[in-house]
């Protein structure tokens, strides 16, 4: 993963373009997250100190932002950088507990393809450092709150 990584930074212009730098991420486990590049992308049930949620196939909780409409994105600039988007080339996989029927994705303003459950898209916090941390939930911010998700697609209320 780390060449593949590497290349990519070097054809996003050494992290010039926005979409060269969010796909230059690593989804390595104990790292900060940084970026959001997920080629083989999927969402599972994950058990947390707030419960039950949707997490990546990693363990890392994702979020969803209330500000976000009709499945579209309206987090940009510097709210993606604290709040990175969960990103993917290919299409989106349900893992345990995930309900299928609810994955997808929404195409951003950058073409990059953000992954969706139910009408959420979803997103990573900066300040979650390693599986099962849950510090972006219930969080406001960028002018609406933010929340983990349970597998019926529905805001956490842990």
């Amino acid at each position: 993963m780390g060449t593949i990584a590497a290349s990519l930074v070097i054809a996003g212009g050494g992290g010039h373009s926005t979409e060269g730098a969010a796909m230059a991420a690593s989804a390595t486990p104990g790292k900060a997250i940084s970026g959001t590049l997920d080629p083989d992308a999927s969402v599972r049930v994950g058990d947390t100190g707030i419960g039950k949620i949707i997490v990546d196939a990693e363990g890392r909780t994702l979020y969803l932002f209330e500000k976000d409409t009709g499945g579209k994105s309206t987090c940009y600039g510097e709210c993606a950088e604290e709040w990175p988007p969960y990103l993917t080339k290919d299409a989106p996989r349900a893992g345990e507990g995930a309900k299928a029927d609810l994955i997808s994705t929404t195409t951003r303003d950058d073409g990059s393809k953000q992954v969706v459950y139910g009408k959420w898209p979803l997103y990573y916090y900066h300040d979650d450092k390693k599986a099962g941390d849950t510090t972006g939930h219930d969080k406001e911010e960028f002018g609406a709150e933010w929340y983990a998700l349970t597998a019926a697609g529905m805001k956490a209320s842990g």
